[in-house]
């Protein structure tokens, strides 16, 4: 054997072939088998070729569709089932779908035939309740579940707090959650002979002045009455309204033997005897301790919250006209979620029960210019 050594290394005298030669050898390769698949399709009858071209053109059309991942519709699977049964043993392992596929087809459908039907559950809430408690949740912001519930209970729908909560949260409107703890054991026993009264102020829009207003609310029933309005609150003035307020109590028979206020410098001992007078005891809260005038303290955030913080008082007039519209309503508008209230406003009458209406008769009034919205149905 013949060694020759040049400057690239070592050559033992076998020449390695050219790119060019491979390609040429593999382009030979290529129409080699070309040439012999063709003489195969020469055997193969004219049906078979029909179908396999079938079969080619629905799979690139299923192949094509825009879907990332496309998927074989019910039409689609029945025709390349079809055109398997046709085609040659050894084309149908080729296709996008497989021998498996269609046993893995045929099994499901067997599934299917011979499945349980799911028991019947609860049946579905109807579409137009399901939408009033959408109005109402998206037209009165501020309410939570709880008064949902009882807007519709005084509506003649009775709806469960919990089903109310999950169509809120389904559509995305998380209703506000609040709670507050009361003085309960001593308000409890004598909710039906206990009074409650307070002052609170608004500050004017424009001159900045503030007016303090008094009122009394009915702990049993929550009904509130406006006593006052003044811009210089004085212990003469609130023992003016308590001789009023005494006096009104007296002429219609009163029940109520305590009255519970805290211990403001305007609430005198001649404003006690006022009231001790007609037989009512004034219970004082102890120092700074609002909830044990909680009812009182209670409305007063209501009507802030609901009414004064979301308007602009011009003066005592307006403001005289103001709380009257909203007691109005807060007396007899309002659904209230105090226990033994059973959601009902103050004026409701407890042995009247609302019976469910079709919605489209439920019409909605307007309190304080669209501030507040009460629905009732209509004849």
């Amino acid at each position: 054997m013949l060694v020759e050594y040049s400057a690239t290394g070592l050559d033992l005298g076998l020449r390695t072939p050219t790119p060019s030669a491979l390609v040429c050898v593999a382009l030979a390769y290529r129409l080699l088998v070309t040439a012999i698949s063709w003489l195969a399709l020469l055997t193969r009858s004219s049906a078979s070729k029909h179908a396999e071209i079938l079969a080619l053109r629905h799979e690139v059309t299923v192949l094509s569709r825009t879907n990332p991942r496309p998927k074989l519709s019910w039409g689609d699977r029945a025709v390349l089932a079809v055109l398997a049964r046709i085609l040659p043993r050894a084309l149908r392992a080729h296709r996008i779908v497989t021998p498996g596929t269609l046993l893995r087809w045929h099994r499901a459908l067997v599934a299917a035939k011979w499945r349980q039907p799911k028991p019947p559950g609860r049946p579905p809430m109807p579409d137009e309740l399901v939408a009033l408690i959408l109005r109402l949740a998206r037209e009165n912001r501020r309410w939570g579940v709880v008064r949902i519930q009882g807007g519709l209970r005084r509506l003649g729908h009775r709806v469960a707090a919990s089903t109310i909560r999950k169509i809120l949260r389904w559509h995305q409107i998380p209703p506000p959650a609040s709670g507050d703890e009361a003085w309960r054991a001593f308000l409890r026993a004598h909710a039906s002979t206990l009074l409650a009264t307070d002052l609170f102020h608004v500050d004017c829009a424009v001159t900045l002045r503030r007016l303090y207003v008094a009122f009394v609310i009915e702990l049993e029933s929550r009904r509130v009455h406006l006593l006052g309005i003044t811009a210089h609150p004085t212990a003469a003035w609130v023992t003016q309204l308590a001789r009023k307020l005494a006096w009104e109590l007296d002429e219609t028979g009163h029940r109520f033997m305590y009255l519970i206020r805290d211990r403001d410098a305007k609430f005198t001992d001649a404003f006690d005897a006022v009231f001790a007078s007609i037989g009512i005891d004034v219970v004082k809260t102890a120092p700074q301790t609002p909830r044990m005038n909680a009812f009182a303290e209670r409305f007063i955030r209501t009507v802030r919250a609901e009414c004064t913080d979301r308007m602009l008082i011009m003066g005592q007039r307006h403001l005289r006209a103001v709380l009257d519209e909203f007691i109005e309503h807060y007396n007899a508008g309002r659904s209230h979620q105090g226990q033994g209230m059973g959601l009902r406003a103050p004026n409701d009458d407890p042995c009247v029960i609302a019976f469910p209406a079709p919605t489209a008769r439920i019409q909605r009034r307007t309190v304080l210019g669209g501030l507040i919205h009460e629905y009732q149905q209509t004849a």
